[in-house]
């Protein structure tokens, strides 16, 4: 299958840093990366992008044709999402050879092992969360799919790098004392990300009283 190459996050690449090209091992289809849908043509999916080495978020399924029986079937799973870091080396997202309806379905019901294979050789497991989807067609749109997500956990992105606004602007110590770390900037994303619709409206609306002459 022809690969396809996209570039995330490399404008305005600061002095030093590099990128490096993150592909995916066999029948492993990239979905979202930083909140952004991955593009792929009519006749082949898009199967290596190039990242900046540093923290960057990767939505990505298993979806291949596999043996059940005498006929072969295509097997799609859940989309799974990785907080991953990017070395500054060439990786690769793989997964154990899976060829049979029977050893994919159990593999996956076990819980699956996702793991980066690096260009020197060495492996690192890659720790996931499984999205659910609701109702009808629940992952026809996986942009919106992860945008909920992240909103539900605080993640935005600066500059290209997948950031968790609660880990950086708030702190509970073991005694339960909670502290506001951060500038006024960040705080005042993670709350907006955490407000409904109706919160937004009302937040937007005294901003624009405070702004009034």
């Amino acid at each position: 299958m022809k690969k396809w190459l996209v570039t995330f996050g490399l404008l305005a690449l600061p002095m030093g840093l590099q990128a490096a090209t993150l592909s995916t091992g066999d029948n492993i289809k990239l979905l979202v990366v930083d909140g952004k849908k991955v593009e792929s043509s009519f006749w082949s999916e898009t199967e290596s992008i190039e990242l900046t080495e540093g923290r960057h978020q990767v939505v990505v399924r298993f979806d291949g044709e596999l043996k059940d029986g005498s006929k072969s079937k295509m097997y799609t799973t859940r989309p799974y999402l990785f907080e991953m870091d990017v070395p500054k080396q060439d990786a690769t997202i793989v997964l154990p050879r899976l060829t049979s309806m029977s050893q994919a379905k159990a593999y996956f019901q076990r819980g699956p092992e996702w793991q980066l294979e690096l260009a020197d050789g060495t492996t690192r497991t890659l720790e996931h969360v499984e999205l659910q989807g609701k109702g009808f067609a629940a992952y026809s749109d996986m942009e919106g799919l992860v945008a909920d997500y992240n909103r539900e956990h605080g993640i935005t992105f600066e500059e290209g790098y997948a950031v968790d606004l609660e880990q950086a602007a708030v702190e509970v110590s073991d005694k339960g004392e909670v502290s506001i770390t951060g500038d006024a900037f960040v705080q005042l994303k993670l709350w907006y990300s955490k407000a409904n619709a109706e919160e937004r409206a009302a937040f937007e609306q005294w901003v624009k009283q405070q702004s009034a002459p």
